[in-house]
């Protein structure tokens, strides 16, 4: 159990800053650069690398390899000495993360969509969950501002999504776009260009996307706007310190119950004592909830800022499923960015259907040749022998796949915990997932499956199948410390600071109410410059 006051002073401490940051991807980058303009003394601790762009499987031949070890989504796979293993045994979806400056950002698919106005109120509008504290149009101004940073390409105009004005012109449609276009207008369903956080033009001093190849094992020639090089170098400049290689503990608490900084081992494996007047949690709604679990003492004895006991509760992971088919002649295959379009038609809540709320269709180019294989093989479709190049000559770049955005409505005992054994390699907890795939999620995937397997039928394509297991495809962590007005049904208040600790924040997924039907980095990255520009608003009286 971590001690209510400042460490023993055998331990190595810090000089004290203002604020403190813990993680430095989406949000940990937004809050930073944004907070900048104070002048206050701002310290960011990373457990990863800043990861070089020389060092992306892009950069060669084996790229699909790399992509799968040491660029690997999953942190149990990908093990590196800077990851710390996850127990998702208990879950159907595996825990998809990333460590290093830049977080999940390096390694995400640039799909770059808001949170729809709805996604703020289901409760007023559908009955299930939560109304947010904030509504979507709180978030307007910081949407705008992210894109602006960020460089978002897309296309104005969409009737069936909030009203915002994209910085650059859309990805192409390409072929393959251009097939599903036309199935889509031969069905009469909306469909419409995808905001993809991905150059299309010159912006910002990065150079328009060359089609290197997949975007998800990092963009070595800087196209895609991972946050190492949009809003870390802004950051740095204005004064921001960031270290990287440390490793937090656990949040430390003095006798008035106020956060007094944190203990982290340093790049040399040392512990260290970092006091701060403002602690920032930036961690993910896994990494988040572990260390608020972590940081139990004789004032917090159920962890720190959990006076509701909701801590690592309520997780949810967007359910995926991925239906895909195979054209007649090649098409785009990996080259360009993955999502091209898509399709907002069964996003509302339809009274008609066995399910409430809905999801997004997200439209892909296909994949590389040894993932093709890989994928082939385990579906049967591609036999061993003398058949086999034949068959893959039927299969290659011709691949076409619809991804089904489900909305997860957050549920208590969908859970993150600390592991009694398993623990990461500086001896801390690790987390310990429990998820189960609602009966609303359930129906809602099969629905999606339905109408994403009839678009391909009409795009032409044959040998149509799904994939319910590839669930952890998108890795979305949220919920697990969510804003809410009341201390006791919420860990944060609707500006960010714990209910429990008022000199303590979370601007990460963590804090969510509801999921939408969504790709999350856009919106956390909005609630996290939303979240900065409150403390900001408040500097004066901010424990109040």
């Amino acid at each position: 159990m971590a001690a209510d006051v400042r460490p023993d002073t055998a331990r190595p401490t810090d000089e004290i800053v203002d604020v403190l940051i813990i993680g430095a991807g989406a949000s940990g980058a937004a809050v930073a650069w944004s907070l900048a303009d104070t002048r206050m003394r701002i310290l960011c601790l990373e457990q990863g690398d800043w990861i070089k762009s020389g060092e992306f499987p892009s950069n060669g031949r084996d790229w699909e390899a790399r992509r799968y070890a040491e660029f690997d989504i999953s942190p149990n796979r990908r093990a590196r000495d800077t990851d710390y293993p996850i127990n998702d045994a208990n879950s159907p979806m595996k825990i998809a993360n990333f460590n290093g400056v830049g977080g999940g950002t390096v390694i995400y698919t640039a799909h770059y969509p808001r949170m729809h106005p709805s996604d703020f109120r289901v409760r007023t509008l559908d009955g299930v969950a939560d109304d947010w504290p904030i509504d979507y149009w709180t978030l307007e101004p910081y949407f705008a501002d992210n894109d602006r940073v960020t460089g978002v390409a897309g296309l104005a105009g969409d009737p069936a999504y909030p009203p915002h004005q994209p910085t650059m012109p859309p990805v192409p449609l390409g072929m393959t776009g251009t097939r599903y276009a036309r199935a889509m207008n031969q069905l009469g369903w909306h469909w419409w260009p995808s905001d993809v956080a991905v150059a299309t033009t010159e912006y910002d001093g990065r150079a328009k996307c060359i089609n290197l190849n997949h975007c998800t094992p990092g963009c070595a020639q800087g196209a895609k706007a991972s946050v190492d090089i949009t809003y870390w170098p802004s950051a740095l400049r204005a004064g921001v310190e960031l270290r990287t290689r440390c490793r937090v503990r656990e949040i430390t608490t003095n006798e008035h119950g106020m956060a007094s900084g944190v203990v982290y081992f340093d790049g040399k494996g040392v512990e260290r004592f970092q006091p701060a007047e403002v602690v920032i949690l930036a961690a993910n709604g896994v990494g988040t909830p572990r260390l608020l679990l972590n940081s139990a003492s004789a004032r917090f004895p159920n962890g720190l800022a959990n006076s509701s006991g909701l801590v690592g509760r309520n997780l949810m992971l967007h359910p995926w499923p991925q239906v895909f088919g195979y054209a007649d002649a090649e098409v785009d295959g990996d080259r360009g960015p993955q999502t091209v379009m898509w399709s907002k038609e069964f996003y509302e809540t339809d009274r008609a259907r066995d399910f409430v709320r809905g999801y997004t269709l997200q439209f892909s180019r296909g994949t590389g040749p040894a993932n093709e294989a890989i994928t082939s093989m385990i579906f049967g479709r591609l036999p061993w022998g003398k058949e086999h190049h034949r068959v893959f000559r039927t299969l290659h770049y011709r691949r076409l796949l619809i991804g089904v955005a489900c909305e997860d409505l957050p549920e208590e005992h969908n859970r993150v915990t600390l592991d009694p054994i398993l623990k990461d390699g500086h001896g801390i907890p690790a987390p310990k997932i429990d998820y189960t795939i609602s009966e609303n999620s359930r129906r809602m995937m099969e629905h999606g499956i339905a109408r994403a397997s009839e678009i391909l039928t009409a795009a032409g394509a044959t040998n149509i199948s799904c994939s319910r297991t590839m669930l952890n495809s998108p890795g979305h962590l949220l919920g697990t410390a969510r804003m809410g007005l009341s201390p006791e049904r919420s860990v944060v208040n609707a500006w960010g600071r714990c209910h429990d600790v008022k000199n303590l924040f979370i601007v990460d997924g963590s804090i969510w109410v509801t999921s939408g039907g969504v790709n999350p980095t856009s919106t956390i990255q909005a609630l996290a410059l939303y979240i900065a520009d409150s403390i900001k608003q408040r500097l004066a009286t901010l424990f109040d």
